[in-house]
Order: C-alpha cells, then structure tokens, then sequence
C-alpha cells in the first residue's frame, strides 16, 4: 500500500466515523429545539467555512460559482435539500429515531444508483435493479407490519440523494458549495434567531457553558467530515470509497441500539435484512465490476508493444 492510498484510507475513515458518531453530538444538544439547533448549525458553519476558505485563499471558486447563473440556481435548490436533511436528521436523533436515521442512510447509495438511472441516463444493471428491489421489500414489509411508512429513514435517503444529484451537476467543489449553501439559509436562520432572542425563547441563557460551545462547534461539526471526505474521494478509489461509507449507518445503529436503547423488534430487524441483503448485492457488484476494469486496462498493457 503506498502512502496516497494509506494517507485516503485514513481520510476517508475519519470522515464516516464523525458522520456516524454524529448523533453523540446532536444528543448533548437536545435541550435546543432542532429548529435552532439547525439555525446554529447553518449560522456557524458558515462561519467557519468563510475561516478555511480565507485561510486557503480559495475566494475565487466562491466569486466563480456566483458568477454563474445556472449554478446559483442549482446552488439555491442544494441549499433547501440539504437544510431539509440536516433539519430531520436533527430532529430524528433528538426524539429517539437514531436507528431511522441509520436505515436513511444505508438506503441512500441505492437511492443515488436510481436517480442516476432516472435522471443521469445511467445503466441499471441486473444485479443493482435486485438489490433496488431487495431495499424496496424491506420498507414494504416495514409498511404491511408498522402500518405506516417509515418517513424518517425514506426523507433522509431521498434527501440526500436528490442533494447528491445536484451537487454532481455542479462543477463547484464541496467547500466553497458549502460556503454558498449556508450562505443562501443564513439570512433566514439569522432572523429566526432574532425573533427567538426578543421573544425571550432563544436557548443561549437557558443552557450551560458546554452546551453554548458546543453550538459554536456546530460548524465544524458539519464541516471537518467533508473536508476529510474530499481528501480520502481523492485519493481512494470509488469502489474502496464506496464499501467505506456504510461505516457511518452501522455505527448509528450500533448507537441507537446499544447506547441510547431504542427498540429493535423482529419488524426491524426484517427490515434492515432486506436493505442490507440489497447493500451486498450492491457492493458485490461494484467490486465486480471494478475487477472487469482492472482487467481490461492490465491486458491493454500487456498488449501493448
């Protein structure tokens, strides 16, 4: 293993172990309504993307995806879903719907394989159509014997596909996107703050000095994951990138089942089964694929003279 690929693989780790022990975060916080929590959020990750994008010098990509109308479109629509997002994922984790937000999660890199064929001109394969369907089973059966959809988990997976979906569009990178993205709801989660503070409901007085700090690290919180993440995407390649990301999903089931004691009967247990079974599938695929590759490009060398 060379060090680009060891130093990835560290990256890569680091970004899907912070995601996942995100709900630690959020739950020290749980004295703060998700609305305002998600207010702070956006507040001071715009902050403390504005410190990195100065400190890197990187104002240009910012002026440059502003320059573009098309992109300011896009940029304002990413905006909206991601706020979407992170606004149920707060709100799940802080009423007791960790293990949802891992179901969302697992769910989402097949939602993404089908938005890609539906609006990418992607080719579905045999196997991805299967494990698409071995997913859709499993809400369903969650469906026939909960009697009602598990919104949580499906909001959080289509959510963050259709984001997914836009940012790839876009040519703009994840950091100065970001800068946009909280940019485009600061405005709103500013004013909202102010309404709080002179109605006499804004949380600052009413919460303890730990707490208050942990808000100001809201930012970072939401911002150090993708910074590691664009390092390890560079380095790595998808397939490895892709077996990594389910890092995040197990370690909130583990905290969901171990730490914060939430219910998993034998519905959730069927249900995970299915979606995991179609993540196999999935997986097994990807790497099979990423075989035919390698062996393609390794005859070429062979062939040539």
């Amino acid at each position: 293993m060379n060090k680009d690929t060891y130093d990835g693989l560290i990256y890569a780790a680091g970004a899907f172990i912070l995601w996942g022990l995100l709900p630690v975060y959020w739950k020290s916080l749980e004295n703060v309504p998700a609305l305002e929590l998600l207010c702070n959020r956006i507040i001071w990750s715009l902050v403390f993307v504005g410190i990195l994008l100065f400190y890197k010098k990187r104002w240009k990509e910012v002026k440059t995806a502003l320059a573009d109308s098309k992109g300011k479109i896009l940029l304002t629509i990413s905006s909206l879903l991601i706020g979407t997002n992170w606004f149920i994922y707060i709100w799940a984790v802080n009423h007791g719907h960790v293990i949802d937000t891992s179901m969302g999660y697992y769910m989402t890199p097949l939602m993404n394989a089908l938005l890609g064929f539906a609006f990418m001109k992607d080719k579905l394969t045999g196997t991805q159509t299967v494990a698409i369907l071995l997913a859709a089973c499993g809400v369903g059966y969650s469906i026939i014997d909960y009697g009602h959809v598990p919104y949580i988990a499906l909001i959080l997976a289509v959510s963050f596909s259709f984001y997914g979906l836009v940012r790839k569009i876009m040519t703009v990178q994840s950091l100065p996107g970001l800068f946009v993205e909280t940019a485009v709801l600061a405005p709103f989660s500013a004013g909202y703050l102010i309404w709080l503070a002179f109605s006499g409901e804004i949380s600052i007085p009413k919460i303890n000095v730990i707490e208050n700090l942990l808000l100001i690290g809201a930012g970072a919180a939401t911002s150090m994951p993708l910074i590691f993440f664009a390092q390890g995407a560079r380095r790595l390649r998808l397939v490895t990138l892709g077996m990594m990301q389910y890092i995040a999903p197990t370690l909130a089931l583990m905290l969901g089942i171990f730490v914060y004691k939430e219910p998993f009967n034998s519905t959730r247990l069927i249900t995970f089964a299915f979606i995991w079974c179609g993540i196999a599938v999935y997986v097994a695929d990807g790497i099979r694929n990423n075989f035919k590759a390698m062996s393609k490009i390794n005859n070429r060398k062979r062939i040539k003279p």
